[in-house]
């Protein structure tokens, strides 16, 4: 394990109170027959804050960040999430859909995972994402990645079928299953499943 996910690790269990672990509980019970966007206005309830921990293998970056706390966005941790989740090829930033931030903490809520996002992809510039056509047809031509809505993942010790069938279960949007990539595609687009 290293320090990176020891030092998540160690933070999530000295956060944990008994009454954050039995809204835990109740959550991801509640996540299983209630999708994703009806989800966030349960969620309002039952937590006081939200946060995302994100580690983008293409820069190295590392976030982990309280975005959400008393039912309103901060303002400064989605400006670092919209920074982590730039273009890699030409690093520009786009603001990244509060919805994708929502289902990724769902996602992790439900998988009860203690380790990072890995980001392979976040936002594309539109240059970008049609060069990427270009050498790959099975990238889209209005990829929600250009509308910052868009999100290709893994999470370590959790296997992509495991994250595939989280994302599914909680019906928040789109849910792409790649796993000869070794990642799955998420997004708050329609509702739709696909595997490549």
């Amino acid at each position: 394990m290293t320090d990176v996910n020891k030092n998540y690790e160690n933070k999530l269990i000295q956060g944990i109170s008994r009454r954050q672990l039995l809204k835990s509980g109740l959550i991801t019970a509640v996540s299983g027959i209630i999708p994703v966007r009806t989800l966030a206005a349960v969620d309002n309830f039952l937590y006081d804050e939200r946060a995302l921990c994100i580690y983008n293998l293409h820069t190295e970056e590392y976030l982990d960040v309280v975005y959400w706390k008393n039912g309103k966005y901060i303002t400064d941790a989605l400006k670092k999430l919209d920074h982590i989740f730039r273009d890699h090829y030409n690093g520009s930033v786009k603001s990244i859909d509060t919805g994708l931030l929502d289902y990724l903490y769902a996602i992790q809520q439900k998988l009860q995972c203690r380790e990072p996002f890995n980001l392979i992809s976040g936002y594309r510039s539109s240059a970008t994402n049609n060069r990427l056509r270009k050498k790959n047809s099975r990238v889209a031509r209005r990829s929600l990645h250009i509308k910052g809505q868009a999100a290709d993942i893994r999470i370590p010790g959790c296997t992509i079928r495991e994250v595939r069938n989280a994302a599914f279960e909680l019906k928040g949007g789109g849910v792409g299953y790649y796993p000869r990539s070794n990642f799955v595609h998420v997004d708050v687009g329609t509702i739709r499943f696909w595997r490549s």
